[in-house]
C-alpha cells in the first residue's frame, strides 16, 4: 500500500469537517427558508406559481453560479478560510435585508446577493475537505458536509413557520418597521451568520495538496486572477475579454449572446414571465463566455473538465437528480398546505424533520456505498448516482397523488433519502477527475450544473406547469402544484442516460488526469 493510501484525517480535520457543516447548515437556512414563507410571501406581493419558482430558482442560481467560478479559481489560489468568512458575512447580511422587501423586484435582488454570497461556500469548503481527508475518506467526507444541505433545508421550515406564526400572534397588523411574519424570519436567521463568520475566521488553511502526496501552492497573483475571471464571466465585461483574445472569439462570443438573447425574447413572449429566461439567458451566455476564456488561459484546466465527457456527464446527470431534489424541496411546504390542506406548523415539523433525517441519511449511507464500491471499481460511484435517480420515482408519485398525510409524509421520507445518496458519489467523482490545484475550479463547475440546471430550472418548471394546468376559482388563478410535481419525473430517462456514458468513461478518464492535463500532479 502507497504512502499515500495510508495517510488518515486527523482530529483537526474532523473539527474543521463539522464546522463547515454548520457553515453549510445556515448555508442552506437561508437559502430555503423562501419555502415555508412562500404562500404569505405569494399573498403579500401578489405573486404566481411561477413568480415563486424564479425566487426558490434563477434569482439565487443565476447569481450563485456567475460567481462561484472566480470565486472558485480564488479558492484555488487564495486563503480558503477567509474567503468562505467574508462570503459567510455577505449572504448572511442580504438574507436579512430579504426581510426589509416590499415587491417582488427588492427581493428578487435580495435573493441574488445571497447568491453572490454563497457561491464562495462550496468550492472553499469541497478544497478544504480535500485537502483535510485523504482520497479514500473524501466521499465520506464530502458525505457529511453534505448533509448540511438536508439538515439546513429541514431545519428552515421549522424555523420559518414558528417565527412567522409567533410575530403575526404579537403584532397582527405588522409590528416594528411594518414588518410581518415572514419577513422577521429572514431577519430572524440572517443576523447570527454574521457570527459564525468569526468562528469560521479562526480555522487554519492546509496546505494545498498535501494529503494527496503532491503540496502545491496557488498563484502569486490571486487577485488578478480572480478580477480577470470576473472579467470573463459577468456581462458586459466579457465582451472586452472576448475582444482580448482577436477579432474570431470576439465574433463568436458576441453570436452565442445574440442567439442567448434571441431564445430568452422568445421564452418570453411564449410564457410572460419577464425574468426567468433573461435570468437564464444571462447564466448561459456568461458560462460560455468563462468556459471560452478558461481554455485560453489554462487549457489544462479546460481539457480536465469542459473536455472530458466522463466530468460533463456525471456533472449533468447528477443535475437532473438535483433538478428534482429542488423543485421537491421548494413546492413540498406550499403543496403540503394548498393541496392536502395541512396546518402550516403541522407540515413544517413534518417536513422539517423527514428532509433533515432524510436527507443526513441519505448522503452519508450514499457516501460510504460510494467509497466502498470505488475500491472495487474506479466507476462504482456513478452506480450510486444511478440509485438516486432511479429510486425515488415510486416514492414521488405515491407521495404526490395520495390525500393521506401519513402516506404522504412517508413517503416524501423515502423520495429525500434515496435522492440525496447520489451528492457524495457525484461530488468525488468530479474531484477524482482533476488535479489538486484546480478542485476549487472544478467544483465551481459541478456546482454549475446544479444551479444553471437543478436550482435554476426545478422550481420554476414546477411552477410553470402548475400555471398552464391550473384553473380560475372565484376569479382567481388556482394552479395545479400536483400536476407541476408529478412531471419531475420525466427527468429519469436522460439523466440515466446521462450516467451510463460516465459509468463507462470515468475508469480510464481518472487514469489519464496527468497525461491530458499535460502537467505533473
Amino acid at each position: 500500500m502507497s504512502e499515500t493510501a495510508q495517510r488518515k484525517a486527523s482530529g483537526y480535520s474532523w473539527y474543521v469537517l463539522f464546522v463547515l457543516v454548520v457553515v453549510y447548515i445556515m448555508n442552506f437556512i437561508d437559502r430555503q427558508i423562501l419555502s415555508i414563507l412562500a404562500v404569505d410571501i405569494k399573498a403579500d406581493l401578489g405573486l404566481s406559481d411561477s413568480d415563486l419558482g424564479f425566487l426558490g430558482g434563477a434569482a439565487f442560481a443565476v447569481f450563485y453560479a456567475l460567481f462561484g467560478v472566480p470565486l472558485g479559481r480564488l479558492a484555488d489560489n487564495w486563503n480558503r478560510v477567509r474567503l468562505l468568512s467574508i462570503g459567510l458575512a455577505i449572504w448572511s447580511t442580504m438574507t436579512a435585508l430579504s426581510g426589509f422587501a416590499r415587491n417582488s423586484i427588492q427581493l428578487s435582488l435580495a435573493r441574488m446577493g445571497v447568491g453572490v454570497g454563497e457561491a464562495t461556500a462550496s468550492p472553499t469548503a469541497y478544497s478544504l475537505i480535500s485537502d483535510y481527508f485523504p482520497r479514500h475518506q473524501r466521499a465520506t467526507a464530502l458525505a457529511i458536509y453534505s448533509s448540511g444541505l438536508y439538515i439546513g433545508g429541514g431545519v428552515s421550515l421549522l424555523i420559518g413557520a414558528k417565527i412567522g406564526q409567533m410575530w403575526n400572534a404579537a403584532y397582527p397588523g405588522g409590528g416594528p418597521l411594518d414588518l410581518v411574519g415572514w419577513q422577521a424570519a429572514f431577519l430572524a436567521v440572517g443576523v447570527p451568520g454574521l457570527i459564525l463568520a468569526l468562528w469560521v475566521a479562526s480555522l487554519k488553511e492546509p496546505v494545498r495538496g498535501a494529503m494527496d502526496g503532491a503540496p502545491s501552492t496557488g498563484s502569486s497573483t490571486p487577485f488578478r486572477d480572480f478580477f480577470g475571471d470576473l472579467m470573463s464571466i459577468v456581462p458586459p465585461f466579457t465582451v472586452i475579454g472576448a475582444a482580448r483574445r482577436g477579432p474570431a472569439a470576439l465574433a463568436v462570443n458576441l453570436g452565442f449572446a445574440a442567439l442567448t438573447a434571441l431564445l430568452a425574447w422568445f421564452m418570453v413572449r411564449v410564457t410572460g414571465n419577464l425574468l426567468q429566461w433573461p435570468a437564464i439567458g444571462v447564466g448561459y451566455y456568461a458560462v460560455f463566455s468563462w468556459a471560452s476564456s478558461l481554455r485560453a488561459r489554462d487549457p489544462a484546466t479546460f481539457r480536465l473538465i469542459w473536455g472530458t465527457p466522463a466530468f460533463i456527464c456525471t456533472t449533468l446527470g447528477y443535475s437532473l437528480v438535483s433538478l428534482v431534489a429542488w423543485a421537491l424541496g421548494f413546492w413540498a411546504a406550499p403543496y403540503a398546505e394548498n393541496v392536502l390542506q395541512l396546518e402550516r406548523q403541522e407540515l413544517a415539523f413534518w417536513l422539517g424533520a423527514n428532509g433533515a433525517v432524510s436527507g443526513f441519511l441519505g448522503v452519508i449511507i450514499g457516501g460510504r456505498l460510494a467509497d466502498h464500491l470505488r475500491a472495487r471499481n474506479p466507476a462504482g460511484r456513478i452506480l450510486v448516482v444511478m440509485f438516486g435517480v432511479l429510486a425515488p420515482i415510486v416514492p414521488v408519485w405515491l407521495a404526490y397523488t395520495t390525500s393521506d398525510s401519513f402516506v404522504f409524509y412517508s413517503m416524501s421520507f423515502l423520495a429525500g433519502m434515496f435522492g440525496a445518496a447520489a451528492l457524495g458519489a457525484a461530488a468525488a467523482t468530479t474531484q477524482d477527475l482533476v488535479l489538486p490545484r484546480m478542485r476549487g475550479t472544478a467544483t465551481a463547475a459541478f456546482f454549475l450544473g446544479t444551479t444553471l440546471v437543478g436550482l435554476a430550472w426545478g422550481p420554476y418548471l414546477v411552477g410553470l406547469i402548475s400555471d398552464l394546468m391550473g384553473t380560475v376559482v372565484d376569479g382567481k388563478p388556482v394552479g395545479d402544484l400536483r400536476t407541476g410535481i408529478l412531471a419531475l419525473i420525466g427527468v429519469a430517462p436522460f439523466a440515466m442516460a446521462l450516467l451510463a456514458y460516465a459509468y463507462r468513461a470515468v475508469p480510464t478518464a481518472e487514469a489519464t488526469v496527468e497525461e491530458r492535463a499535460g502537467e505533473r500532479a
